[in-house]
């Protein structure tokens, strides 16, 4: 019994040097696509986030006519053209549109 463990443990390490041998020859070989391994990050890198489209306001609080939208980041709203607050809001952030700065987290005036 003790003869056929010996035997099935050589020929198991045979095979397997065998085996090992054959896979690093066909890497190598030019001739055929071969074994290649191309690592990869894991876990994947997080996807780029567009830019917000946004500006930074004036000295005086006050957005430039290309992003009208004024931002409060202290209170979380923004205030558009025409809007009750508009005129008197002093501006921490200018967005080009509304979708901007609600993508920004704010949200929309009630006035």
């Amino acid at each position: 019994m003790i003869k056929l463990v010996r035997r099935g443990a050589i020929v198991g390490a045979l095979t397997g040097l065998g085996f090992a041998v054959w896979k690093f020859l066909a890497s190598r070989a030019p001739d055929t696509a071969g074994v290649s391994y191309q690592p990869q990050p894991f876990p994947m890198p997080p996807r780029p986030v567009p830019p917000v489209p946004s500006v930074a306001p004036g000295s005086d609080g006050n957005c430039p006519v290309s992003h009208p939208i004024k931002g409060k980041r202290t209170s979380g709203i923004y205030h558009q053209p025409g809007g009750f607050a508009y005129d008197r809001t002093h501006a921490d952030r200018c967005y080009l549109d509304a979708t901007a700065a609600e993508s920004d987290g704010l949200r929309a005036a009630k006035r």
